[in-house]
C-alpha cells in the first residue's frame, strides 16, 4: 500500500480554526514559476488528513484589490445582511468575489469565484468563508501572502 503523500506549499503562513477536525490555511505555493497565495479548508481525521477541495487561490491583483478593502471593515460587523465588497478579475471568465455573508445566524468574509460561460453563469463551488471574528488575523495572512506574491 502507497504511502500518503504530505502536502508541503512554498511556505506556510498560518492557520484559522474552524472546528475540531477542520482549519483555513492560508499558504504561498508556486506554480510554473508563478508563485500564488492560496486559502484552503484542511480537515483532520480518521479516514483522510489533509486539503480539502475548498479553497480559493489569489494572485497578485487580487490580493493588491482585496486587502483594502478588507482593511476598511470594522472590527464587528456594522450589519447583518450579506454585501458585495469588491470583485477581482481572475482569468477571462472568472472573478474573485469577496463579500460579507449571514449565514447560520453568523457573519462571516466569503471569498468565491464567479464563472461567466458559455453554459453556466454564477457561483463556482471554489471557495472559503472566514468567520468575521478573524477577520484581524486574515489581513495579517494576506499581508504576508502579498509580500511573497507581489514582484516589486
Amino acid at each position: 500500500m502507497a504511502e500518503a503523500k504530505e502536502f508541503k506549499p512554498l511556505k506556510d503562513l498560518g492557520a484559522i480554526p474552524l472546528s475540531e477536525s477542520s482549519e483555513l490555511r492560508f499558504y504561498v505555493d508556486e506554480f510554473k514559476g508563478h508563485r500564488y497565495g492560496s486559502i484552503r479548508t484542511f480537515v483532520t481525521g480518521d479516514a483522510y488528513s489533509g486539503p480539502t477541495k475548498a479553497g480559493v487561490t489569489l494572485n497578485a491583483r487580487v490580493l493588491e484589490e482585496t486587502i483594502p478593502v478588507l482593511e476598511k471593515l470594522p472590527a464587528e460587523p456594522a450589519e447583518a445582511e450579506d454585501r458585495e465588497l469588491v470583485r477581482v478579475p481572475k482569468k477571462m471568465g472568472v472573478e474573485l468575489v469577496v463579500r460579507v455573508t449571514l449565514h447560520k445566524g453568523t457573519v462571516g468574509v466569503d471569498f468565491r469565484e464567479w464563472v461567466v460561460e458559455a453554459g453556466y453563469t454564477g457561483w463556482s463551488k471554489k471557495g472559503v468563508r472566514v468567520p468575521y471574528n478573524s477577520l484581524a488575523a486574515t489581513l495579517g495572512f494576506l499581508r504576508q501572502m502579498k509580500a511573497l506574491v507581489v514582484k516589486p
